[in-house]
């Protein structure tokens, strides 16, 4: 019996029961755009750990035990991507799982949340840092912020004024380490926030559109689980970025008009039926 005639994506991530994060953003997102998402949950959380309170427990001494099963089932994977890994074992567990796992019709995809204004999370240590360099070495795509772009390429960080010419160089240095198309997400430029896009063989693109609302928690797992159904499902790179970011700002414009609290991130639910498979 084989289980592999549906897509499928394995998603290692953290799983927030709630404040709209990590699995449970993928989970319905990646489900609604034809494909069936796999998690593999790296550690619990009642709720993410923006609110005040939160219970916790890490799962790394169950995945190998987790993943194991899915070895004798015999899984096979169009697409694989990860978010927050919380240790060192975990991202090389990612590494582990991408060497087992990957086949010639896998799309590895990598969003390497290390950080965000500049600063690197205190979960952080140097040693992560030099392991996320190698897992980002196995990506297709990868996802980062301008913090973490700046933090792989050794490049100084700044709040803002970032010519295309110096995103156009870090994001070429990160093409260089294994990844065939790099979005550099989150760039601030006055009343528009961009991305810029890269792709071997293809012409740059800088990707902008209008800042809507305030920062939210899980925007970023949104955009990466909307990147990674479709580069399973074969859509075109600049049109599945735009795609995410068109829906990410409806995300937040949605929220602001229910009054959602930041804490609890975007109500995406609202406007599922609007993001639309290709």
């Amino acid at each position: 019996m084989s289980h592999n005639h549906q897509k499928k994506i394995a998603v290692i991530n953290d799983l927030s029961g709630f404040g709209r994060c990590s699995l449970t953003v993928s989970m319905p997102i990646i489900s609604y755009m034809g494909v069936q998402c796999c998690p593999v949950p790296t550690s619990i959380f009642s709720n993410h750990t923006g609110f005040q309170e939160f219970f916790f427990d890490d799962y790394t001494r169950h995945m190998e035990s987790y993943i194991d099963k899915w070895h004798k089932l015999g899984l096979k994977f169009e697409g694989i991507t990860s978010g927050f890994l919380g240790s060192r074992e975990q991202i090389e567990m990612v590494i582990r799982f991408v060497e087992e796992f990957r086949s010639g019709r896998t799309k590895v995809i990598i969003d390497p949340v290390m950080g965000d204004h500049g600063r690197i999370y205190a979960t952080y240590t140097e040693e992560m840092c030099r392991e996320m360099q190698r897992l980002v070495a196995f990506a297709d795509i990868i996802t980062p912020n301008l913090t973490e772009c700046c933090r792989l390429t050794g490049t100084p960080y700044k709040e803002k004024g970032w010519k295309k010419k110096e995103l156009s160089a870090m994001a070429e240095a990160l093409s260089e380490q294994g990844p065939d198309k790099v979005v550099i997400t989150g760039i601030p430029q006055g009343e528009f926030i961009a991305n810029y896009v890269m792709e071997k063989g293809k012409e740059p693109r800088m990707l902008r559109t209008h800042r809507a609302g305030t920062e939210r928690s899980g925007t970023g797992d949104v955009f990466a689980s909307v990147i990674a159904a479709d580069a399973v499902n074969g859509v075109a790179f600049d049109h599945s970025v735009k795609k995410a970011s068109n829906f990410v700002k409806k995300c937040i414009l949605k929220s602001v008009e229910m009054e959602i609290p930041q804490t609890d991130g975007v109500c995406f639910e609202e406007i599922l039926y609007s993001l639309k498979r290709d």
